[in-house]
């Protein structure tokens, strides 16, 4: 397998977690997403990403694209340990926890966003900054309503093992503090998030640990 991956892209840290959290190996080929007028617009990328986006996961047969996708390719191809949960209704709010990332706050947030903000709307960073800031407080404050109550229990997110809703939980708190966003009024999302941190297949995907961080 081979990953085409960004050291900060949240997405592609989705899935360095999934794959260190099954023990999997892909090789990693880094695209800068700003530099040269960012890699992934590449035509070689867009050939296997036509969004021109990072990540893609190349397995035989195929590549795949969009973040979720490659989880869940790599549950149904690889299915120990689970990301899932057996209970159809525990799945399916596993799955609805992750979407609040992934189709709630990330969409709204990620560069090229921010980007078009400034380039075509003409927004300076104080007001990028406010966006940003905006829909992280209205995504993490959903979230953190939806798993006070600790569905299934356990540190994690839902229950005794780390998932899906992990697995896009921490990279979205990543990117909040490195846009200083406040996140102390979130505890039970930085319980999740501490109890992450302290397991090796987190620290491996961290950003900082990746072969192109800067």
């Amino acid at each position: 397998m081979k990953l085409y991956d960004y050291f900060r892209s949240s997405a592609g840290y989705r899935v360095r977690i999934a794959l260190a959290l099954k023990g999997l190996t892909a090789e990693r080929i880094p695209l800068h997403l700003v530099k040269d007028g960012g890699q992934q617009r590449r035509p070689e990328n867009l050939a296997r990403n036509p969004a021109g986006l990072v990540p893609t996961l190349e397995v035989e047969g195929g590549a795949i694209t969009q973040s979720l996708a490659i989880v869940e390719y790599l549950e149904e191809v690889f299915p120990d340990p689970p990301l899932l949960p057996a209970a159809p209704l525990l799945r399916a709010q596993v799955r609805a926890a992750a979407l609040t990332v992934a189709c709630d706050i990330h969409p709204l947030n990620n560069l090229r966003v921010l980007g078009y903000l400034e380039r075509q709307m003409g927004q300076d960073k104080a007001a990028r900054d406010a966006w940003y800031r905006h829909w992280i407080a209205e995504g993490l404050g959903a979230l953190e309503a939806l798993l006070a109550p600790r569905p299934g229990g356990g540190p994690y997110a839902f229950g005794a093992t780390p998932g899906l809703a992990d697995l896009c939980l921490v990279p979205q708190l990543f990117n909040a503090r490195r846009f200083n966003c406040p996140v102390e009024p979130y505890p039970t999302l930085l319980a999740i998030d501490a109890a992450c941190a302290a397991l090796p297949a987190f620290q491996a995907a961290r950003p900082d640990q990746q072969s192109d961080a800067e």
